[in-house]
């Protein structure tokens, strides 16, 4: 398997399309999609992305946050989405994302990755159990915009 995995570039738009749709479960906003892809594309914007190719087709995907915290001088990076194609799952590509921006970390010296994951999503209960340390946190939300 040659995979390949490297940065997002705007050419990408159309590969990247149906992955963040399969990412999004098929649901679609529209604005939030242009806006999505303007930020992952502006290298001054603090949301980035990488993807994973295998024979020239894009198959994979994460993106990540990249921003200031308390308690550290170093940034933190949010990886907020990891997404495989159904048809390329179970060939190690969502580790191999995840390895890269762990890489990029490390190289950049941030203070830490964190990332959120569904406690019934048993693939990426696998994949981040022997990557990350598990907290015992839980998570709360207080929807403010009514269009989130």
């Amino acid at each position: 398997m040659s995979l390949k995995i490297r940065t997002l570039a705007a050419e990408d738009f159309p590969a990247w399309l149906p992955l963040w749709d399969g990412n999004n479960q098929g649901v679609r906003k529209e604005d939030v999609t242009a806006e999505t892809w303007s930020r992952l594309i502006d290298d001054d914007f603090p949301v980035h992305g990488f993807c994973a190719e295998l024979k020239g087709e894009m198959v994979g995907l994460v993106h990540y946050v990249l921003h200031p915290t308390t308690g550290s001088i170093e940034p933190v990076c949010y990886m907020q989405d990891v997404f495989v194609n159904p048809d390329y799952r179970s060939k190690g590509i969502a580790r191999a994302l995840v390895s890269e921006l762990s890489k990029k970390a490390f190289k950049e010296n941030w203070a830490r990755m964190y990332w959120l994951a569904e406690d019934d999503n048993q693939a990426a209960q696998a994949l981040y159990k022997n990557i990350g340390v598990k907290l015992n946190f839980t998570f709360h939300v207080l929807p403010i915009s009514p269009k989130s």
